[in-house]
């Protein structure tokens, strides 16, 4: 069942109570009666709505769009300073000319002048019923707070708001109609005597074709009865005219500042989530459990058959001790590739450059993870998460150096200076690459989410300038160190390595390793991807802190497991292996995306496909490098443990 949406009328009543945590991170602002309160604009953004759920596009577009013909502030719109993570997340704040005065109520007012450079001539009416069509919404800020519509969940009968509110909308007739008159119902809250701070925003757009601007400046605002026909452009070639109007209504509110963010902090059935943890846990428990059990009693058992062996003297073992090396022999046969466990696997380099960078995604999503569950990082201040992101990314290029170096050294590599030249530039050039191709279909379609030039370049500088120097930094270190050595030689000659089963294959072994990280996961990247195609406020950093960790264990747990019984049939190609069983969590990542584009989306262009698609698989092959980490690490570290605690002639 759909949320509703709470009519106007019991916007100006609301005045919620909150109870919520601080978030931290930009001070209040506090006004007096009757100073101004700035309204800035943000890009026009796809959204779903009540009669069509799915997204439409992927596309937004500047508020200031030639084609929609909306009033500009004297002098032109001034540019608001923003972070980096605003700007690649696509914010593109603008002034407006709306005037908003603290505790002034202002029911009808004209927004500006009629011109000949705002009538909708044919193009524009073109472009902007498309945009109706596809569920756009316009997105507002005061005191940093959107603009929303309130809703009421009806599963736990709890109100919340979302950001942004319609372009227009659908007529009986399924014709589309131009909002042009906006009922905006702000909420402030008194701090101390005279003091005032904004503490919620509520918008309710109206399509009222009688709207009117009269010689002396004042307005006539129009019908407000939602059963009157709308404002419909005119696509045949006449120009249509439109009175752009505002009403503003202020509403005292018990809300503090630190809570005020709480009306759109809304969690959709938490229950879901809790769920889908406890089946995460139980999922843990239940390989932790196989693992312990293989560890704790197979290997305990083999490794004290293997020692009690060794101290004979096998010259003068009878013929039933030599049938008992046999049956030892025959019961395990991870100790026959002892001579070949630590051999170098295939490629190195590309192994090693992988496990750097996998090293420094960890340390980067853990780091900001932790930040973002300690409250640093708050939707108040736009684009910290993406800004602290890239900045812990390139800080921990020094880890991504030093693991990578100390990983190829510990293969046996030589060739050093293609380490620590491939180390910082190979994967985050390919993520360059890819983001700026996406760019590029943004850019042709005139978007506002098209990250400008001059970002590219910044973006550039930070790479080369602080990253890569990090990294060779940790490489330079890495190489210092000796190498990590083995508790057994190397033999010179491989060994044959026998024909695996079935399940012990690469795609099979592959296919059951990943779907297990990603079984727990699931549930939580849902409600992320609903987040971040849908325009939503993502802020349950507790849950996503404990998914994060149960897919760490769930990737180390099936990775050992994994190489276990490789090692048992006598396969002793575990590096790769590992990588790759972990990593293929990312394949069911991937297919998630496709599933999700098939049930939520419904995209209309070419481009918002291409995007989509793109998107995904970068995000896909991100997380096949991170997975893929953990569970080489983990499987290192197994290896490592059982060969160092048996003895070898």
């Amino acid at each position: 069942m759909l949320p509703h949406k709470l009519p106007i009328t019991s916007l100006a009543l609301l005045s919620s109570t909150a109870s919520a945590f601080y978030l931290p991170g930009v001070a209040p602002t506090t006004y007096e009666h009757g100073s101004r309160v700035p309204l800035n604009v943000n890009p026009l953004t796809p959204a779903p709505s009540e009669k069509n759920p799915q997204l439409r596009s992927v596309v937004s577009y500047d508020y200031y769009h030639p084609a929609f013909r909306f009033c500009r502030p004297e002098g032109g719109p001034k540019d608001v300073s923003e972070s980096l993570g605003s700007i690649l997340f696509g914010d593109r704040i603008l002034t407006s000319p709306f005037e908003l005065k603290m505790g002034v109520n202002e029911t009808c007012k004209s927004l500006c002048e009629p011109k000949p450079e705002y009538k909708f001539d044919k193009p524009s009416a073109l472009f902007t019923n498309q945009r109706i069509r596809q569920n756009y919404n316009l997105n507002m800020l005061i005191d940093g707070l959107p603009a929303g519509q309130l809703y009421v969940d009806p599963t736990t009968d709890t109100d919340y708001a979302e950001r942004g509110f319609p372009l227009g909308d659908m007529d009986d007739k399924n014709n589309p109609t131009l909002n042009n008159h906006i009922d905006l119902v702000i909420r402030y809250h008194e701090a101390a005597k005279g003091k005032f701070r904004v503490v919620g925003v509520i918008a309710q757009p109206w399509s009222r074709p009688d709207a009117k601007r009269k010689p002396d400046g004042t307005a006539e605002c129009g019908n407000s009865d939602p059963a009157s026909a709308g404002l419909s452009l005119d696509e045949s070639g006449k120009q249509t005219e439109v009175t752009w109007t505002y009403g503003v209504y202020w509403v005292p509110s018990k809300t503090a500042w630190a809570t005020r963010w709480d009306t759109y902090l809304h969690v959709y059935d938490p229950r879901i989530q809790w769920f889908s943890l406890i089946n995460s846990a139980i999922i843990v428990v239940f390989l932790c459990g196989i693992v312990a059990a293989i560890l704790m009693r197979a290997l305990k058992k083999d490794i004290a058959r293997y020692n009690r062996l060794d101290s004979f003297n096998l010259d003068d073992l009878s013929g039933s001790g030599g049938e008992a090396e046999d049956g030892v022999q025959e019961d395990s046969g991870w100790k026959l590739v002892h001579g070949d466990v630590f051999r170098t696997p295939k490629t190195p380099l590309l192994l090693s450059i992988f496990l750097g960078n996998g090293a420094q995604l960890f340390f980067m999503t853990g780091c900001t993870i932790v930040f973002a569950l300690l409250g640093f990082l708050s939707p108040s201040n736009r684009g910290s998460l993406g800004t602290v992101m890239i900045l812990l990314y390139t800080i921990f290029g020094f880890i991504g150096g030093y693991t990578s170096s100390r990983v190829y050294k510990s293969f046996g590599g030589e060739a050093w200076k293609r380490n620590i030249a491939m180390t910082p530039l190979l994967i985050p050039g390919i993520v360059f690459a890819t983001f700026f191709l996406l760019n590029l279909f943004l850019w042709a379609k005139r978007s506002s989410g098209a990250v400008p030039f001059t970002t590219m370049l910044v973006i550039l500088g930070i790479w080369f300038v602080i990253s890569v120097p990090l990294s060779f930094a940790g490489s330079w270190v890495g190489f210092r160190h000796a190498p990590i050595t083995p508790p057994v030689r190397v033999n010179q000659i491989p060994r044959q390595i026998p024909p695996s089963t079935t399940y012990l294959r690469r795609i099979p072994s592959m296919l059951l390793v990943g779907i297990l990280p990603f079984g727990a996961i699931f549930v939580e990247l849902f409600f992320i991807m609903n987040n971040m195609w849908f325009g939503k406020v993502y802020y349950m950093f507790g849950f996503l802190f404990l998914t994060y960790t149960i897919m760490i264990v769930t990737c180390a747990a099936v990775s050992v497991l994994l190489v276990y019984f490789l090692l048992c049939s006598e396969n002793y190609h575990w590096q790769w292996r590992s990588f790759t069983a972990a990593g293929a969590s990312a394949g069911y990542v991937f297919a998630n995306a496709l599933i999700y584009w098939i049930t939520k989306l419904s995209f209309a262009s070419f481009t918002s496909g291409v995007l989509y698609l793109g998107y995904s698989l970068l995000l896909s092959f991100l997380f096949f490098i991170l997975t893929g980490t953990i569970g080489f690490f983990a499987s290192w570290a197994f290896v490592q443990r059982i060969y160092s605690s048996i003895k070898i002639d």
